[in-house]
């Protein structure tokens, strides 16, 4: 029902942050991240992610853009699923929902942060999101900060990196098999 009132945006006043569990599989990882989302920082944003994961539209999808020291990027449900992707595509899809205003906020981008990818307009995000392998205080004010992992820093350390030259992944990238929405 919480899931529900969020996806409506019929919250009456700030609400308890919900949040999401991540099962990851891949070649070096495995396991759970945990993710706080800061739907008082980011409703818009925090809505959206909830309704898309409550929907099953996040499983399965490929983490398709993972930079060593920077970030590691997922939430094309469009070309980046397992079943039915196109990898070659994978980062330039969304969702069927609408893309959303952005959000900023004085959220520094710290390690375990979890923010909205876009395009060059700032009112672009929709499905994709990241997690901050380390600092990155450059996007600071620029990209909409929706959460943070709360556990699981590990399993995020282990994510296949991409390839220094196209900052894609190639051959198998690790996926999230699926994204729960939690209390």
């Amino acid at each position: 029902m919480r899931s529900l009132i969020l996806a409506l945006g019929l919250c009456a006043g700030p609400a308890v942050a919900g949040g999401l569990e991540i099962t990851v599989e891949g070649q070096f990882t495995s396991g759970v991240i945990s993710i706080d989302l800061l739907e008082d920082v980011a409703p818009g944003h925090a809505a959206q992610i909830t309704q898309l994961a409550s929907e099953g539209f996040y499983d399965g999808v490929y983490f398709h853009r993972v930079i060593d020291g920077f970030m590691a990027q997922t939430g094309d449900g469009q070309f980046g699923k397992i079943d039915g992707g196109d990898l070659r595509r994978a980062g330039t899809g969304g969702s069927a929902l609408p893309d959303l205003e952005a959000e900023f906020s004085d959220i520094p981008f710290d390690r375990g942060v979890v923010g909205m990818a876009r395009s060059q307009d700032p009112n672009s995000a929709n499905s994709q999101f990241f997690i901050m392998f380390d600092e990155g205080y450059f996007l600071n004010g620029q990209y909409t900060v929706v959460g943070r992992v709360t556990a699981g820093l590990e399993v995020l350390d282990g994510i296949k990196r991409g390839d220094g030259s196209t900052l894609q992944v190639t051959g198998e990238p690790d996926h999230m098999v699926s994204v729960v929405v939690t209390e």
